[in-house]
Order: structure tokens, then C-alpha cells, then sequence
């Protein structure tokens, strides 16, 4: 297992630093990449080599991937982590900032695999795991264009599970809940940016209150995300999907067998 390499994106924090540490204990060569680069000197050790790396960025993904073949000649795990929720009234959003959300959410991953894979069907083995959210299957009031990315990435990840399969490589995506990452605070204060004032004031407010009160008190700790990485990264045939973390598969479980009216219900008592 110790010559086995893994890309980690989005590592500066959360579940991008716990899912670095975790896999070098198992023995990969770990890349924590990140934007935030000052962060990443806090968890580099001898198996984490700190990368700086901007999904939003073609020279900077170019040139991550590059140097990491120059250095141990393949990649056998990507994780597409790196992503943020951009939250406030699909009405209100800005048109830039909603193309900031999908560039960074969806473009970024989609560009990172297409990076890696040629590596990958050269081995004839790799493991290509896209973190989404259980967003990416139901959807919360002022999540819209955070849905949106979260939904295509669902979407892309089984189309590419069939195209490179044949080739010996995985696609595997995972689904948190609840986290106690950076996610709620950065949710909530583009939220309160964008439509904590106005026609939707009322209902962000009480959107505020569930995303910084009940969801931040009772979310699950980042590491059993990056338990989940560990155990796909490592099986013959990992799972295509893993839903971990506080609330993830009871609703999923609601949203699966309730009426849509029906879940629109339960989710408005939920905000109280």
C-alpha cells in the first residue's frame, strides 16, 4: 500500500483534512490540496505534501496533477472534495455568484478527473471518489444553486462510473449529512448576505437559526466521512454511494418514499 498516491482536495479543513490524515495512516502518499495553502502547512507530514491547487484555475489543476506524476508516476486516488454552499433566494442570488457556485462544485471536480484519468487507464486501476451531499439527492429553501451543483454532480458521476469501468477504474460518490465543518457558517453568512433583508427576510431568518442551531449542534464529526473514503478507497468493489453523517439516511430514506408535497411539509415544521 505505500506506494499507492491519493489527491485530496479541498484539505486546508473538515473533511478534507481528516480524509489526508486518514489515508496516510493507511499508507498512501497523500496530496492536500487547497487554495488556502498557509492552512495546509498545519497537517504536512512526511506522507502529506501540502499542494497549493485552485479548482477554479486551469494552469493551477494542470499544473498540480503534473507535478504529482513528475513525482511518483501515477495517482491511483482523487478525491473531489473542494466545494462550499452558496446560499440565499434563487430570485436574489447574483448571476456571477451562482457561476462561482457551479464553476467551483462542478466544473472544478469534472476538470480534476478528466486530469487524472488518462494516468488511471494507463494503470488500469484508480478509485475517482466525488464528495456531493445528500443536497444532491432533496433539496432545503435557499439552496438552489447549491442543489444544482450537488445534483449534476450526482448525475455526471454515474455516467462516468459506466464509461470507466471497463478500464478497471471507480467512481464512487459520497453523501454526508450534517458535518461539523466550515459549510453551516459559510452557508449562513451568504445567506444573511444575499436575503437575510427583504422579501424573504422572514423565512431566512428561520433557515439561519436551523443551519447555526439544531444542524451545527448535532452534526457529526468530519472523520467519519473520511472513514467512509478509507473503507471504498480500499475495497475490490466499493459501493457507488455512501450516505454518512448525521440525518443523511433518514432523509434520504424521506425523501425517497415521501410525496413531494409531503416532504415540503416536513421540512417547513422542521424549521419551526
Amino acid at each position: 500500500m505505500s506506494d499507492r498516491v491519493a489527491l485530496v482536495t479541498g484539505a486546508s479543513a473538515g473533511i478534507g483534512t481528516a480524509t489526508a490524515r486518514r489515508l496516510a495512516n493507511a499508507g498512501f502518499v497523500v496530496y492536500a490540496a487547497a487554495r488556502r495553502e498557509d492552512r495546509l502547512a498545519e497537517i504536512a507530514t512526511e506522507r502529506i505534501r501540502p499542494l497549493a491547487l485552485d479548482v477554479t484555475d486551469e494552469a493551477s489543476m494542470t499544473s498540480g496533477v503534473n507535478a504529482i506524476l513528475a513525482e511518483q508516476g501515477r495517482i491511483d486516488v482523487l478525491v473531489n472534495n473542494a466545494g462550499y454552499g452558496s446560499y440565499g433566494a434563487i430570485e436574489e442570488v447574483p448571476q456571477g455568484e451562482a457561476r462561482r457556485q457551479i464553476e467551483v462544485n462542478l466544473f472544478g471536480l469534472v476538470r480534476l478527473a478528466q486530469l487524472v484519468l488518462p494516468t488511471m487507464r494507463a494503470q488500469g486501476s484508480g478509485t475517482i471518489l466525488n464528495v456531493t451531499s445528500i443536497g444532491g439527492k432533496l433539496t432545503t429553501p435557499f439552496g438552489g444553486w447549491y442543489h444544482a451543483s450537488k445534483f449534476a454532480v450526482e448525475g455526471l458521476s454515474d455516467a462516468l462510473r459506466s464509461e470507466v469501468a471497463p478500464f478497471g477504474v471507480n467512481v464512487v460518490v459520497i453523501e454526508p449529512g450534517g458535518i461539523k465543518t466550515e459549510w453551516s457558517g459559510i452557508a449562513s453568512t451568504n445567506l444573511e448576505a444575499v436575503s437575510g433583508s427583504g422579501p424573504y427576510a422572514e423565512r431566512a431568518q428561520r433557515v439561519l437559526r436551523a443551519l447555526n442551531g439544531s444542524v451545527a449542534d448535532r452534526a457529526s464529526d468530519p472523520d467519519v466521512v473520511a472513514r467512509a473514503i478509507e473503507r471504498a478507497v480500499n475495497a475490490k468493489r466499493p459501493k457507488t454511494r455512501y450516505a454518512i453523517g448525521f440525518l443523511a439516511k433518514p432523509s434520504l430514506f424521506a425523501r425517497k418514499v415521501l410525496p413531494d408535497r409531503a416532504f415540503d411539509f416536513v421540512q417547513e415544521r422542521a424549521l419551526g
